[in-house]
């Protein structure tokens, strides 16, 4: 086409207007068009066992038998073909199989636009708008829902004997339910393995209160391979301690930190709320835990602490789900301090589900989250690869991974902590 100067009359064409490359027509739908018809009449010579035009084909006892017209969906618009069939309907094409109707990576870019936040009718404009290719709401909808398989296996892929840590947090979505739009909390478990590496161990939305849908999730948790945890941080979540006793009876619960501060400061005016906070530091980073009760109550004692007294309230309600915090030497406090590790992936979670109205079911939570999360981890791990091969001088901008697969940090430090503190649980383990 170079040499021949075919390219440049092309391009000519297209910077004039008088060819499109993409949409009803264009260019590139064409040619794909010619392509695929090539290829299945190429399927049906090889089914057949002789060439189109062929003298033969008239003694053999199966033959071409015309075409029938099927229209399938691409990246780059609409494209209708002619299907070759034969008189005894045996022929299976692969190249556009009976029942395709999307063909190269169309279904990719649907689910990749899904994962990104966009509901199906923005996905039904968009493309309409960009390839000019119409899909029903229903297309659009099978082709999310094919992922649902994908998504059931990680749900219940096996797990570790031990994480010592878990994290556990929820987001807050709207679901639609026995026909009303409710608010539900869907849950995200981060585990870190015992070589520091965090993964999402799972999604569940609460379908009902309390001690009840905890008691099933940590059961499918213990069914699926974890025997034993050290350390579960959460947020004061309603009947998340008593669970973890029944399913690991050693484990132990540790509120957050951060949400224990945060909802401290709720009930402090803005002008004080620096004051406080330096006022309330010398609890959290007490040596011990007889230190710990002395500056709380020095708090509560000084003219702060009179002026918020829920403030002081919520620590002394919280207080024996935080002083476990204070056992444990620098290197662990430093990693159950917060459940910073599941928030910055909520955050990210949240920019994303924040454009739906609501989702019409359970399972719908669950597979945009999962695809959410794929998506996000797929581009980062895209960015660092474009940067693999710079000079080590020159400065990395890619980020590293959002939480699955991440790297804890500090964590030979904390492994060794964990150790002293619980050595009968972890020696068996450790390689």
């Amino acid at each position: 086409m170079l040499d021949a100067g075919l390219l440049d009359d092309l391009m000519g064409r297209i910077d004039d207007g008088d060819l499109q490359l993409t949409g009803d027509g264009g260019f590139i739908p064409e040619m794909i068009k010619a392509v695929l018809e090539r290829g299945l009449g190429a399927e049906l010579t090889s089914h057949l066992g002789y060439r189109k035009g062929d003298p033969a084909g008239r003694v053999l006892p199966n033959s071409r038998n015309g075409t029938t017209p099927k229209t399938v969906h691409s990246e780059v618009g609409s494209i209708p073909l002619d299907i070759p069939r034969d008189r005894h309907s045996t022929f299976e094409p692969r190249l556009v199989p009976k029942g395709e109707r999307q063909v190269g990576g169309l279904a990719d870019m649907i689910i990749s636009l899904y994962a990104g936040g966009m509901t199906i009718r923005d996905i039904q404009a968009h493309l309409a708008r960009t390839i000019g290719t119409e899909l029903s709401h229903e297309t659009i909808s099978k082709i999310t829902d094919a992922v649902l398989d994908e998504v059931k296996a990680w749900q219940s892929r096996p797990l570790d004997p031990v994480y010592p840590v878990i994290y556990l947090d929820a987001l807050v979505v709207k679901v639609r339910d026995s026909h009303q739009v409710r608010n539900k909390a869907a849950h995200i478990a981060v585990g870190i393995d015992l070589d520091g590496v965090k993964h999402v161990l799972g999604i569940w939305v609460q379908t009902s209160e309390g001690a009840k849908f905890w008691a099933g999730v940590l059961a499918e948790l213990r069914n699926r391979g974890i025997t034993d945890t050290l350390i579960v941080c959460c947020d004061g979540l309603t009947g998340f301690p008593e669970a973890i006793e029944a399913t690991w009876p050693r484990a132990i619960v540790q509120t957050c930190t951060v949400h224990l501060i945060r909802a401290s400061m709720r009930f402090v005016s803005y002008t004080d709320r620096r004051r406080v906070a330096a006022a309330l530091r010398p609890v959290y980073t007490a040596p011990t835990v007889e230190a710990a009760e002395t500056a709380l109550l020095e708090f509560a004692a000084s003219d702060l602490g009179k002026k918020y007294p829920a403030t002081v309230a919520t620590w002394e309600n919280a207080w024996e789900r935080f002083i476990p915090f204070l056992e444990f030497p620098p290197e662990v406090r430093r990693i159950i301090y917060t459940t910073n590790a599941i928030e910055s992936l909520n955050y990210q979670l949240r920019k994303i589900i924040k454009n739906r109205g609501h989702f019409p079911n359970d399972d719908s939570v669950v597979k945009l989250l999962w695809l959410a999360i794929r998506d996000i981890e797929d581009k980062r791990a895209r960015a660092r690869a474009k940067e693999a091969g710079k000079p080590k001088g020159e400065p990395r901008t890619a980020p590293g991974y959002l939480v699955e697969g991440a790297t804890t940090q500090g964590w030979k430090a904390a492994l060794g902590a964990l150790l002293i503190a619980f050595p009968d649980r972890l020696d068996n383990h450790i390689n």
